[in-house]
C-alpha cells in the first residue's frame, strides 16, 4: 500500500496512519501489527486523536457476517 503524506504536521500523519491501519486491518489488534506497535499505543492513539472506532455504519447496514445468518435463518 502507498501513501501520499501532503503535509509535514506529525500529528495530522500519525491519525492519517492510525485511521488508515485501521480500516484495512479491521480490528485494533491487527492494525497495531501493522504499524508495528502494540494494541494498547493504538488504542492511547485513537484517543489521542479522537479517531471514531468501530467506525460508524449508515443505519439500517449490517456487518456481513449478521447478513450471513439472517439470510440463513429466513430461508
Amino acid at each position: 500500500m502507498r501513501l501520499t503524506i501532503e503535509t509535514f504536521n506529525l500529528h495530522a500523519v500519525e491519525r492519517m496512519l492510525c485511521v488508515e491501519a485501521l480500516n484495512t486491518a479491521g480490528t485494533i489488534v491487527d492494525a497495531a501489527n501493522l504499524l508495528g506497535i502494540t494494541r494498547h499505543a493504538l488504542k492511547r492513539r485513537i484517543i489521542k486523536h479522537n479517531i471514531e472506532w468501530p467506525a460508524r455504519r449508515p443505519i439500517g447496514v449490517e456487518p456481513a457476517a449478521n447478513q450471513a445468518t439472517s439470510l440463513s435463518a429466513s430461508e
